[in-house]
């Protein structure tokens, strides 16, 4: 029998994730840390990692032998009043105790740390100099990114490396006034998931976010700033692939941690 088959306990995968992304580095507002804990206790072997928690994924969880799921976005997140049956979440939740899987939600913590999902989405470009664009409360840690680059680069560049990095074959663009596709940009800022709160007047060439209110985007392309969109989620989810070695290899391999299949943005475009 092998380590793996022994597994550990609970304590020490969630001692593995606050290592990597404390809790305090989450906005007030947020959600995060362990969600779920069933009643009796059982060591973890196989981790699923997924964006987002619907009923198919938590089936998939089950399925595939699972004792917990680390859900970068929090399925709880307004207060719940009952767990009954006629709501998708509650459901959810249901099912997780009856099959006694645990559930984790890492989500701002993993935007603001540093190596976490707005680094990861940084790599598609060369990288001079990384700031928050909202310092936490470690000023070198926080919300988005103000990208310097090592060199300049083309607005169709940009659209491509985003496109590589997401495995995306379409993004949403909107080009700054005045500029072209040949333009050069030299300053990146961008936010993981909904960037309008995050960029809005931040000085930049380029934004780059999974989704932003029409008028903050009319607002940049107006100032002469390009802005790219990939979906809300699409900015987000090729983190977990990266994390998934991180997570293995801080449990020394003793737990096998997998990435959704089923997971993926709600938007589609035909």
């Amino acid at each position: 029998m092998s380590a793996r088959d022994n597994g550990v306990p609970l304590k020490k995968v969630t001692s593995a994730l606050e290592d990597f992304a404390p809790q305090q580095l989450s906005e007030k507002w947020d959600n995060t840390g362990l969600l779920v804990e069933p009643y009796t206790a059982r060591n973890i072997t196989k981790v699923l990692l997924t964006n987002d928690l619907t009923e198919d994924v938590a089936l998939e969880a089950y399925n595939q032998g699972c004792e917990m799921i680390v859900s970068y976005h929090p399925p709880i997140f307004a207060p719940l009043k009952s767990v009954v049956q006629s709501a998708w979440k509650e459901r959810i939740i249901s099912f997780l105790l009856e099959k006694r899987i645990s559930l984790y939600s890492p989500h701002t913590s993993w935007d603001s740390v540093n190596g976490g999902v707005n680094d990861w989405l940084a790599s598609a470009f060369p990288v001079a100099e990384s700031n928050p664009i909202l310092p936490g409360v470690d000023p070198q840690v926080g919300a988005g990114r103000s990208l310097q680059l090592k060199s300049s680069i083309t607005l169709s560049d940009a659209v491509s490396k985003v496109k590589i990095l997401t495995g995306l074959n379409h993004v949403r663009f909107a080009i700054g006034k005045g500029k072209k596709m040949m333009s050069e940009i030299k300053i990146v800022a961008l936010c993981a998931g909904s960037g309008s709160s995050v960029l809005k007047g931040v000085a930049a060439d380029l934004y780059l976010t999974g989704e932003m209110l029409h008028h903050d985007v009319l607002d940049a392309a107006q100032r002469g700033i390009s802005v790219i969109l990939t979906n809300h989620s699409d900015s987000e989810r090729g983190f977990l692939t990266v994390f998934s070695t991180n997570l293995a290899s801080k449990l020394n391999n003793e737990v096998e941690v997998i990435v959704s299949k089923v997971d993926r943005d709600p938007l589609v475009t035909l």
